[in-house]
C-alpha cells in the first residue's frame, strides 16, 4: 500500500499556479496631461450652467441694458424737440399778434385812441377785489387769484358797457350811458347765457 500511495503521488499532477495580477496591469492607460486637465477643471455639479451660457446670458443683458438707455435718451431728445417747437409756435403767434394789434391802434382815430388808452389805464382796485373774494369763499387768497379775477372783472364790464353803447344806439339816443341802458344790457346778456344767474337753476331731467 506504500507503494502504492507513493505512485499516486508520484503521479498527482498539481494545478497550475495562478499568478496575481500585477498593479501595472490593471491601472487604466491614462494620456499624458489628461490627468493635468482633470486635476485642474473641477467636475460640475449638477445643474450648474456651462461657463458658456453664463457669457451668453451676461452679453443678453448687456444688449437690453444698451437698447433701454438709447430708447430712453431718443424718448428724451424727442421730448425737447417738442417743447422747443411748442416755443417757438407760441412765440411766433405772439409776434403776430403784436403786430395785428400794432396795425389796429395805427388805424385809431383819435377819439378811439383815447377811448383805447383810458381802457388799458383803468383798472378795478386790488385790495377791494380781494376783500370781496375773502368774503364770499371765507378763505384768504394769492395775489395771482387777485390779479386774474381782477382781469376777469374788467373785461366783463366792458362787455356790459359795449352792449349799453348799441342798446342806446338802437333806441335812438345819444351817449352818455344812462342807468336804463345799463340795465337792458344786462337783461340782454342774461338772455343770451353770457351772464351766470346763481338764483336760476336749469333742470336737466324732467
Amino acid at each position: 500500500m506504500a507503494e502504492a500511495c507513493d505512485s499516486s503521488s508520484g503521479d498527482a499532477v498539481l494545478p497550475p499556479a495562478v499568478s496575481s495580477p500585477s498593479p501595472a496591469q490593471d491601472a487604466p492607460v491614462v494620456a499624458p496631461g489628461a490627468a493635468e486637465g482633470q486635476e485642474k477643471e473641477p467636475p460640475l455639479k449638477d445643474g450648474a450652467p456651462a461657463p458658456e451660457i453664463k457669457n451668453s446670458e451676461s452679453s443678453e443683458l448687456i444688449l437690453g441694458e444698451m437698447e433701454e438707455s438709447t430708447s430712453q435718451s431718443c424718448a428724451a431728445k424727442k421730448i425737447k424737440i417738442e417743447i422747443k417747437e411748442k416755443k417757438e409756435k407760441k412765440h411766433k403767434v405772439d409776434e403776430d399778434e403784436i403786430q395785428k394789434m400794432q396795425i389796429l391802434v395805427s388805424s385809431f382815430s383819435e377819439e378811439q385812441l383815447n377811448r383805447y388808452e383810458m381802457y388799458r389805464r383803468s383798472a378795478f382796485p386790488k385790495a377791494a377785489i380781494k376783500r370781496l373774494i375773502q368774503s364770499i369763499t371765507g378763505t384768504s387768497v394769492s395775489q395771482n387769484v387777485v390779479i386774474a379775477m381782477s382781469g376777469i372783472a374788467k373785461v366783463f364790464v366792458g362787455e356790459v358797457v359795449e352792449e349799453a353803447l348799441d342798446v342806446c344806439e338802437k333806441w335812438g339816443e345819444l351817449p352818455p350811458l344812462q342807468p336804463k341802458h345799463m340795465r337792458e344790457a344786462v337783461r340782454r346778456l342774461k338772455s343770451r347765457g353770457q351772464i351766470p344767474n346763481s338764483k336760476y337753476k336749469k333742470i336737466l331731467f324732467h
